[in-house]
């Protein structure tokens, strides 16, 4: 199935100021094999609930919904910590999710964080427990929904062109980068 992905978008959030309350813009990039299609624009609630809802709509709102196959997410939280459930998300959409990180997080010091002081933080951990454990494929560590780790390896060296991280997503983190008024480092 990877060999045939072609039409993938790609997720990341704009940079918010530290105490920035309200939402934050997210970016998706729609790629055809390694031509940007298209741009997205929508909304998370800071710390909230509604990531996985929001990247719903705008994937079956959008005109690349008919075609694309397989959503990409620098992170399993937007905005802080509104987490993903990426197997819902993958079941609702009918595609494949794969979470892609540099570098794996440190999940005790993100446990203590929403268990302490993010409001659902309970549940927001439960979501990142049921996303699995974080796999080191491909030079990146993953999460994965409605995707084999063979496929995953594959789709990631296939779309990791500039750098470890995947196109769709380096390009939707340097243009969320630039909404913010600023810019963001390559990635």
């Amino acid at each position: 199935m990877a060999g045939s992905i072609t039409h993938v978008i790609g997720f990341d959030d704009a940079p918010f100021p530290r105490k920035h309350r309200g939402d934050v813009a997210v970016v998706g990039a729609a790629f055809a094999g390694m031509r940007l299609e298209g741009v997205m624009i929508g909304k998370v609630r800071r710390d909230g609930a509604n990531a996985t809802q929001s990247l719903l709509r705008l994937v079956s709102q959008s005109r690349f919904a008919a075609h694309n196959q397989l959503l990409m997410l620098q992170g399993i939280a937007l905005a802080g910590f509104n987490v993903v459930d990426i197997h819902a998300l993958s079941a609702a959409s009918a595609m494949p999710v794969l979470v892609v990180v540099r570098k794996q997080p440190n999940l005790a010091k993100i446990k203590k964080a929403l268990l302490e002081s993010v409001p659902g933080g309970r549940r927001k951990w439960r979501l990142i427990e049921k996303a699995g454990a974080m796999e080191n494929i491909a030079g990146v560590y993953i999460q994965r929904a409605g995707i084999g780790a063979a496929a995953a390896q594959r789709v990631i060296e296939r779309f990791a062109i500039n750098s470890a991280i995947p196109e769709p997503l380096r390009t939707a983190h340097l243009i969320a980068g630039g909404l913010s008024g600023g810019s963001r480092q390559r990635v």
